[in-house]
This record gives structure tokens, sequence and C-alpha cells, in this order.
């Protein structure tokens, strides 16, 4: 199974077709060379393998991210992992 958190945005390197997205206060260097259009700075996007592969709402985008922290809080009241 794959989980794709929304990482948001934060620079965008037209000339090499790069991005700094920001996901979860974690930030990364994806590529942009699979989006169906071009993205902009704020924008949500799903990562998979450090492609940028869509761009995804900010409603839902930020509806997702509060989900994964819940269950990331869970997990850590309980001391299990995720399954």
């Amino acid at each position: 199974m794959c989980l794709s958190i929304p990482s948001k945005i934060v620079s965008i390197d037209k000339e090499h077709n790069r991005a700094q997205v920001d996901t979860m206060g974690v930030g990364r260097e994806v590529s942009l060379d699979l989006m169906p259009e071009p993205p902009q700075i704020g924008d949500y996007v799903l990562i998979h393998i450090g492609f940028a592969m869509n761009k995804i709402d900010e409603a839902d985008a930020l509806e997702s991210i509060k989900l994964f922290e819940e269950l990331l809080a869970a997990q850590d009241e309980s001391g299990q992992g995720l399954p």
C-alpha cells in the first residue's frame, strides 16, 4: 500500500522542471516532469517516488493532512505502529 500525503509547493525551478515542497514540515525536492499541467507556488500535489503526479484541491489536501495527523496521534497514544 502506498500513502501519499499532500505536499505544498513552496518554490519552482522552471529551468530544471523541479519544485521544492513542504510535506507536513519536511522539505524535499520533486520532479514536475509527470504533471499534466504546470503547478503554481501554493498548490498542493501528490507525490510518488520523487515525482509530483497531480494537483489536489486545497480543502481536500488540508483534510487529508488533518486525518493523517490524527492517525499519528493515535499511534503515539497506543505505542503501536500503523498497520
